[in-house]
C-alpha cells in the first residue's frame, strides 16, 4: 500500500463509469473481471464517439478533420509519455500490445545470430514470450528462462547472473504477473541486464492499471502496455527509448515513414480509439496532485493502488481462513496488484465463476496465458485459477458480496 496517497472518493470515481449502473435481475453487477479488461470511463468513452460523430478523417490532409485528426495522434502520445515516464516522440501505438510485441520482435531477431541469447521467464503472459521465442527460433539463438519460485510466486533470481550473461541479447519480464498479481523487480533485472549490454523489454499490461509506471526507473528500454487495461479503449502502446528505437529496423511499407515513432505504426490507426487515450489518461491524473501531467498521473496512481491494496488485502485474509480455498498469493511484504488467484477444492474456476455470474458478480477462470506458470503450479490441465481483479471503481460493499456468494457456493 502507497503511504501517504491521496485518499480516493470511490462514490465520485464510480459516477464516472456508465457501466457500473448495469443491473442483473434486478441486482447492481459486480465487476471483478478488470484484469481482463476495465470498464470504460465516461471521458474516453464520450471521446471516441465524439470523433465518429463530429467527422473523423486520415492523416496529412489540408482540410480541418485531418488537422483534428493529427492533433489526436500528438495528445495522445503525449498523454501516455506521461503515463509511462518516457518522451512524446517514442510513443507508438499498434492494435495490441501482442502485436506490437510481435513486430518489435521480428525487427530485433533480425540483429541476432546463433552466438546470441535472449531471457524470458516463466512468470509471464505468453504475449511477452512467444514473440522473442519466435525471434530466437528464426535466428537460431538459444533461449533461457528465469524460473519461478512455486512456493513464493515470485522470479527466482538466484542464478540470475549466469542465466544473463555476456551472450545476451534481451531480457523480456513483466512488471506483474496478470495470473496471481506478484509484482516483479524489473529494476534489478536491468541492472544485470545492462551490466552485459542486453535489452529489457517490459510487459506492463497487468501493472499499469494498478501501479505507477516509470520507464527509466526501472531500466525498460521497450516497455508496453494497453489502454483497454487502464480505463480507455482497445489501443496497444509502447515505449522505446530513443536511441533502441531509432536503429529498430522494423518491417513496413517502401512509402511509410521512416521515422520515430510513426514507422512502427503500420497501417491507418484506430483514429477514434486515440481519441479515448488521452482521456484515460486524464481520468488517472485527476485523482492526483501535481503541477504536471505527469506527478498528477504518478499521484493518481498512488491514490489507485492505496484503495485497491486496501480491498485486497481484506479479501486475501478471508480466503486464506476459507479451509476449502486455496489463495495463489505471493508472502505478505511482497508488492502485489489487486487480482486475486484462487481454487476451491473439488470444483473447477468455471463452476465457481458461473455460480457468482448468476449474482451478477463478473470473473473469469483460466490460465489467462500465463500457462507457463499455471503448468509449473500443476492446475492448468484442471481449469487454472478463478481470478478476481479489484479496480478503483470496486467497493468494499461489492467484494462483500463476493466472498458471500463464495461461502454459499462452498457451503
Amino acid at each position: 500500500m502507497v503511504v501517504g496517497a491521496k485518499k480516493l472518493d470511490t462514490r465520485a470515481v464510480r459516477e464516472r463509469f456508465p457501466a457500473l449502473r448495469r443491473k442483473q435481475d434486478g441486482r447492481q453487477v459486480v465487476y471483478l473481471d478488470g484484469p481482463g479488461g476495465s470498464q470504460v470511463e465516461i471521458g474516453a468513452l464520450e471521446s471516441v464517439s465524439r470523433y465518429m460523430r463530429e467527422g473523423g478523417a486520415n492523416l496529412h490532409g489540408a482540410f480541418v478533420t485531418s488537422r483534428e485528426t493529427e492533433e489526436i495522434l500528438h495528445q495522445a502520445r503525449h498523454s501516455m509519455a506521461a503515463f509511462l515516464g518516457a518522451e512524446t516522440d517514442e510513443v507508438a501505438f499498434g492494435a495490441n500490445m501482442t502485436t506490437l510485441t510481435l513486430a518489435i520482435s521480428r525487427a530485433l531477431g533480425r540483429t541476432w545470430d546463433s552466438e546470441d541469447e535472449i531471457v524470458v521467464t516463466e512468470m509471464d503472459h505468453r504475449a511477452n514470450v512467444d514473440p522473442w521465442l519466435l525471434a530466437a527460433r528464426d535466428a537460431g539463438v538459444k533461449v533461457r528462462w528465469l524460473p519461478v519460485d512455486a512456493d513464493t510466486l515470485t522470479l527466482d533470481l538466484h542464478d540470475l547472473d549466469n542465466i544473463i550473461n555476456e551472450r545476451t541479447k534481451l531480457v523480456a519480464v513483466n512488471l506483474a504477473s496478470n495470473a496471481v498479481g506478484t509484482v516483479t523487480d524489473v529494476a534489478r533485472i536491468s541492472a544485470r541486464a545492462r551490466e552485459v549490454g542486453a535489452l529489457v523489454a517490459v510487459d506492463a499490461v497487468h501493472a499499469a492499471p494498478h501501479i505507477s509506471v516509470d520507464r527509466d526507473a526501472i531500466g525498460a528500454d521497450i516497455i508496453s502496455c494497453s489502454a483497454y487495461k487502464f480505463f480507455g479503449p482497445h489501443v496497444g502502446i509502447t515505449a522505446i527509448r530513443r536511441e533502441v528505437f531509432e536503429a529498430l529496423d522494423v518491417y513496413s511499407l517502401e512509402p511509410a515513414p521512416k521515422h520515430i515513432p510513426d514507422k512502427l505504426e503500420t497501417g491507418t490507426q484506430n483514429h477514434e480509439a486515440l481519441a479515448g487515450v488521452a482521456e484515460a489518461v486524464e481520468f488517472v491524473a485527476s485523482l492526483g496532485n501535481g503541477e504536471t501531467l505527469r506527478e498528477r498521473v504518478v499521484s493518481g496512481m498512488d491514490a489507485i493502488e492505496a484503495h485497491e491494496a486496501g480491498l485486497a488485502e481484506r479479501v486475501r485474509d478471508q480466503l486464506v481462513s476459507m479451509p476449502e480455498v486455496t489463495l495463489h498469493a505471493a508472502p505478505e511484504g511482497v508488492r502485489k496488484t489487486p487480482t486475486i488467484a484462487f481454487r476451491v477444492a473439488g470444483r473447477t474456476p468455471l463452476a465457481v465463476c458461473e455460480h457468482m455470474a448468476e449474482r451478477g458478480i463478473f470473473m473469469a477462470g483460466g490460465d489467462f496465458y500465463a500457462s507457463t506458470l499455471s503448468e509449473k503450479l500443476g492446475i492448468r490441465e484442471s481449469g487454472g485459477w478463478v481470478r478476481a481483479g479489484l479496480a478503483p471503481y470496486t467497493t468494499e460493499e461489492e467484494t462483500e458480496a463476493f466472498l458471500e456468494a463464495l461461502r454459499g457456493f462452498i457451503a
